[in-house]
């Protein structure tokens, strides 16, 4: 019962995360790399993948391995955001140890919550 209410707990975050790449792109492009092209490209099927990775977690497996390989695919953006000093210009500015948090403490701990469901 806990174990499933954590799984909807996680598929409802990556649900509304992937949505919000759609209602707020401009908060996503900023974090996106310069190195890296197509911002637009990027930013849209990551929330596209978020849906239905969110969605997945539901109901397979599978999913959770999705989800898994996409934070670690999001690990450069946090780097990325890390490197420009936590702050873009009129976006997203937090203290350099919230960015920190973020890439060595929060995202482990979404990709050891996304691991509870591989098995």
């Amino acid at each position: 019962m806990k174990k499933n209410l954590l799984k909807l707990v996680l598929a409802v975050f990556f649900i509304v995360a992937g949505i919000n790449h759609f209602i707020n792109p401009q908060f996503y492009y900023p974090l996106i790399p310069d190195y890296l092209p197509f911002h637009g490209f990027i930013n849209y099927s990551s929330g596209i993948l978020e849906i239905i990775l969110g969605a997945g977690l539901i109901f397979t497996k599978t999913s959770a391995w999705g989800i898994i390989i996409l934070l670690v695919l999001f690990i450069p953006s946090h780097v990325y955001f890390v490197q420009i000093g936590s702050c873009v210009d009129g976006g997203l500015c937090v203290p350099e140890w919230v960015a920190w948090v973020r890439l060595v403490i929060i995202h482990p701990i979404l990709i050891l919550w996304a691991w509870l469901f591989t098995k």
